[in-house]
């Protein structure tokens, strides 16, 4: 699992029959001072996230795990959300 914010909502207008009523949502990965890593993707909601929230993001054959074993075509879910910025902070090895 990965952190991430996301940025923004994507509209299909055509998709899966799998995917109809499931949101997708452009996520921005973020390293663990929690600044923009690399580049955004989009990902399907699996818990009902919002624009500008922190959450939690898989990829690979985890990322349909949440959708009950359906055969629900994803590489990329949304699986949580974080409660506020202050619950994740860098911690310097010492």
């Amino acid at each position: 699992m990965q952190i991430a914010r996301v940025i923004g909502t994507v509209v299909a207008t055509i998709k899966n029959e799998a995917l109809e009523g499931r949101k997708f949502l452009i996520v921005q990965t973020l390293d663990a001072d929690l600044k923009a890593k690399g580049k955004p993707m989009v990902a399907l909601d699996a818990v009902g996230a919002g624009i500008g929230e922190l959450v939690f993001w898989c990829r690979g054959k985890e990322a349909s795990f949440p959708f009950k074993r359906d055969e629900t075509p994803t590489d990329c879910t949304i699986v949580g959300i974080i409660d506020s910025d202050e619950h994740v902070r860098n911690v310097e090895k010492k």
